[in-house]
């Protein structure tokens, strides 16, 4: 293709950069979304600008390179899957100190160690092993009522002793 005739084609390219933007937002509905799609048509069609016919509609040839773009956009975009932006992903993204929560469970560990030995049974049997209450009386010979006042008696010891140690947390940071 002559230098001339292709200088000529780009200018009426340039002319029709108005029409491709309309199209482009009637096709993506969004503006950001449709001057990429402008832009990717424009290369494209620059690239490929041996491939015009002169004397043929520009627009036309140009709104069809646009369409194919939008429907390749559209094809790779659903075997992607849905995409999330990268801010949004970050901040869903941090896990939280897990330090906290291996110190409690320790704390917690000690807790029951110092229960006695009736009350860290019923502990773990209903709390712990997730037992009912009849299932653990069954299983350690007593009352329902017993399986009751145990689980209440340890649970108040061990909020008591977890209140002491919030307490003496306090008192060594001040």
């Amino acid at each position: 293709m002559e230098r001339t005739t292709k200088r000529r084609i780009l200018d009426c390219l340039e002319r029709e950069i108005p029409h491709l933007r309309r199209y482009a937002r009637a096709l993506t509905r969004d503006p950001e979304s449709a001057d990429d799609l402008v832009q990717d048509a424009l290369e494209r069609a620059i690239s490929r600008l041996e491939k015009f016919e002169p004397g043929t509609d520009l627009r036309s040839w140009m709104f069809t390179i646009m369409h194919n773009i939008f429907i390749d956009h559209c094809r790779r975009a659903k075997r992607q899957g849905a995409s999330v932006p990268i801010e949004e992903w970050m901040k869903n993204a941090h896990a939280g100190p897990t330090q906290i929560t291996a110190l409690e469970v320790r704390d917690l560990a000690d807790h029951l160690d110092r229960l006695s030995e009736h009350e860290r049974r019923v502990v773990e049997l209903v709390a712990i092993d997730g037992k009912k209450y009849e299932e653990a009386a069954e299983e350690l010979g007593v009352a329902v009522g017993t399986i009751k006042s145990r689980l209440f008696r340890a649970r108040e010891n061990l909020r008591r002793m977890q209140n002491d140690g919030k307490v003496a947390e306090e008192r060594a940071a001040v």
